[in-house]
């Protein structure tokens, strides 16, 4: 049977072990409703209650600030959707407007349970690089009337903060800009661009999905008010995911349904799902500094061995990007192609993220960098995990060339890249 080289960890990880050994028990014995009223629902109900409280040490915040969702779509949904409708008529009798100053900054606020909410706010900021979750739910809002400002990115996939300042309003709500993007890995300022959103008194959230693994998270130092993590990425179950939002944040139910979730997600909660998703949490976090430095030596390891192939380049910062992300464009070559003959060598990589995998456009992201669409067609994800090790980067290395040179000599055409890239 030939080895299998699995790099496509941003994708899906494998569940760990520990995590499906403290899931089993709630799929045979411990099985009840959590809102059910007799001992075997609230066995279930204290297992959220305790997977919820052990989430919330990791994240520095209280645990009802912390809700449960099927996901990090679902979450991301519920923050720009929910915010953004809880807020765009201001209902309440006591709200006031901010005084401005002469360059038009808002008085700093002290906290966000004093946060002001001006009449009828229409208007987001996100960057042009965030997982379709968060672009299609401000597509759509765009269609309910709200106004959505795009930020531009560096050619290393960076958030031009000079655009975003430039691109607040009056009546600026949310600021959404993703931790670590999915595709390039690139880091994002998230400390500085919270700070900017709490001194004009701006709902700031982040997709943190794919920085969960890896990068600290304590909502208190990242300055968010609402925060998406994905158990699915930290090798936790599929199907369970969560929403941070902080105290005083104004927002609606996206769901309906029952009063599950403090009312704002409905539905009977996946137990096992909670249960795995938090001992995953609690595994990747406590184990990220050793992980992470080993990660670091197997990416670059990887990184300089396909550099060496003629006319390819690295997409992403160099050093500001997830421990176990490289991406990297083979000019003259299509992507789709690439990876079917990774395949069939057992290694198992992608040309971007899972969730576009359908559509035969060009990923959004290295456009967005600057990429031609020609080069950014040619363009793989390797994602490291934690079976990865240096016997598997080896093989990658001596194979892609192999695939590239392969591919290269029946490519029937030649990019004229001009030295743009």
């Amino acid at each position: 049977m030939m080895n299998e080289i699995y790099l496509d960890n941003a994708a899906a990880t494998k569940m760990g072990e520990e995590v499906v050994d403290e899931m089993k028990g709630f799929y045979s014995e411990k099985y009840g409703n959590p809102s059910s009223f007799h001992y075997k629902g609230l066995e279930a109900k204290n297992a959220i209650l305790n997977a919820r409280l052990k989430i919330a040490k990791i994240l520095n915040c209280e645990s009802d600030e912390i809700i449960f969702t099927g996901g990090g779509t679902e979450s991301i949904n519920l923050a720009l959707k929910g915010v953004a409708f809880a807020n765009k008529e201001n209902s309440g009798q006591n709200a006031t407007q901010l005084p401005e100053f002469s360059n038009g900054q808002f008085l700093k606020t002290c906290n966000l349970t004093n946060r002001i909410i001006h009449k009828n706010k229409k208007h987001i900021i996100t960057s042009k690089i965030e997982h379709p979750a968060v672009l299609n739910s401000c597509k759509w809002l765009e269609k309910q009337g709200f106004e959505v400002s795009y930020v531009n990115v560096d050619k290393e996939g960076i958030v031009i903060i000079d655009e975003l300042i430039k691109a607040i309003r009056k009546d600026t709500l949310l600021i959404s800009v993703m931790y670590a993007n999915n595709e390039i890995g690139s880091i994002q300022p998230i400390e500085e661009i919270g700070k900017i959103a709490q001194d004009r008194g701006i709902y700031f959230h982040s997709d943190g999905c794919q920085a969960a693994g890896t990068l600290p998270i304590d909502v208190s130092k990242l300055g968010v008010d609402l925060l998406t993590l994905n158990a699915g990425k930290i090798y936790g179950p599929k199907g369970v995911g969560l929403l941070y939002v902080k105290k005083g944040v104004k927002i609606e139910p996206w769901i309906q349904g029952g009063e599950q979730e403090k009312g704002l997600r409905a539905g009977t909660e996946n137990v096992p799902g909670i249960v795995g998703f938090a001992k995953a949490l609690e595994i990747a976090q406590k184990n990220k500094e050793i992980e992470n430095k080993r990660l670091v030596k197997l990416r670059d390891r990887l990184t300089n061995g396909l550099l060496k192939i003629k006319d390819s380049r690295l997409n992403g910062h160099g050093t500001k990007r997830l421990p176990n992300n490289v991406n990297i464009s083979f000019f003259d070559v299509e992507g789709e192609s690439i990876l079917l003959h990774l395949n069939e060598k057992g290694i198992f990589a992608s040309t971007g993220s899972a969730c576009s995998s359908h559509s035969l456009e060009p990923s959004h992201v290295l456009i967005a960098i600057g990429l031609p669409h020609e080069v950014a067609h040619g363009s793989i994800r390797f994602s490291l995990g934690r079976e990865t090790n240096e016997k598997d980067i080896d093989y990658v290395i001596k194979t892609v060339p192999e695939i590239i040179n392969k591919l290269r000599k029946i490519s029937p055409v030649k990019m004229n890249r001009g030295g743009k890239i």
